[in-house]
């Protein structure tokens, strides 16, 4: 069990709670005891691609961090949360709904290089602590901005949710009394709105780089757009090069452990290098590799490659100058 497991990632567990759940199906199924790790953590609020890399693939999980991603997000407007999602409780409000016209004019302001402030409720640390370990006790939480990449901004066919007030009638406040529960996520996607209209909410796909914290994203749309905003629903896509098309449910994971059934959702190590070329050893290349030591003179391309002898995976490897050493060493035979 060398490999990759997608998950659909639903509301609720955070990222940990899945690498469990893989875990218990694997001890469950008879597999006996492997490494497991996640490609990159999704908030509870969020759902979607969570690849759990399980035995020799852990050693590539930390590739997956440093991987492009694609979202699918709502932003609510009229209110900012302290969270900047539906989690957390209201801290400002705006009357001012945007229209569809004036969303479209601003998105392009937010393709490209861009500088963002991460949210106060992040994973960052700041002297060792938890930002959003920090921001729970009620310190001021102060981060530095940082360059990411939007390579695409696209507002979704078929989804926002508008009111028939016009921009001189002023908006809709909707903050909750004090103490209540959050709203429930975004409704279905209904048609967008004529392009008179207001906009409660709107929501877009994002494809982005490393980094990108796509609650920033949202609040500075929303303000862009001289209102407020906050996320109410997010859901990854794609992580890399795992997309949802492989992805299980929770529920599928438990049945398919329960009847050592593993196997049949198990994706190979290599998959997780789809983008790298692939290169071919001979058993003498390969013994030499899984020392440690070089090859000189093998013939590749400068760059990182997969090597693999007869199919098995020996080693992640970067070429350059006529030289090719290992990056990452795999222990199979």
């Amino acid at each position: 069990m060398h490999g990759w497991i997608i998950i659909d990632k639903p509301l609720g567990p955070g990222s940990t709670q899945i690498v469990s759940a893989v875990k218990r199906a694997l001890r469950e199924g008879g597999y006996g005891k492997h490494k497991v790790g996640h490609g990159g953590t999704l908030d509870p609020l969020a759902t979607g691609v969570l690849p759990v890399a399980i035995g020799e693939a852990t050693k590539l999980a930390g590739r997956m961090l440093d991987a492009s991603k694609r979202y699918d997000f709502t932003i609510r407007f009229g209110a900012q949360t302290d969270t900047l999602d539906l989690e957390g409780k209201v801290i400002a409000e705006s009357a001012v709904r945007p229209m569809l016209a004036a969303i479209k004019a601003v998105l392009p302001r937010f393709t490209g290089p861009i500088e963002q402030v991460p949210p106060a409720y992040s994973a960052l640390k700041i002297d060792g602590e938890r930002a959003y370990d920090l921001a729970r006790k009620g310190e001021e939480v102060v981060l530095a901005t940082r360059k990411v990449t939007i390579y695409d901004l696209q507002i979704l066919p078929g989804t926002g949710r508008g009111t028939m007030r016009s921009m001189v009638e002023g908006g809709i406040h909707e903050r909750s009394p004090a103490g209540s529960p959050p709203p429930p996520p975004a409704a279905p996607a209904v048609p967008l709105p004529a392009s008179g209209e207001e906009l409660e909410e709107i929501t877009l796909s994002a494809f982005v780089s490393k980094g990108t914290y796509i609650r920033s994203l949202a609040r500075d749309i929303a303000l862009a757009l001289g209102t407020l905003g906050h996320v109410t629903m997010l859901r990854r896509t794609k992580a890399g090069p795992f997309t949802l098309e492989p992805a299980i449910s929770l529920d599928k994971l438990a049945e398919l452990g329960k009847g050592h059934a593993l196997e049949e959702t198990l994706l190979p190590l290599g998959a997780g290098l789809d983008d790298i070329p692939a290169l071919s050893l001979d058993p003498d290349q390969a013994g030499r590799l899984r020392k440690g030591l070089r090859l000189i003179g093998f013939a590749a391309d400068d760059g990182l490659g997969f090597a693999t002898l007869d199919d098995v995976p020996v080693a992640l490897v970067e070429t350059l100058d006529g030289e090719t050493r290992v990056v990452r060493g795999f222990n199979l035979e």
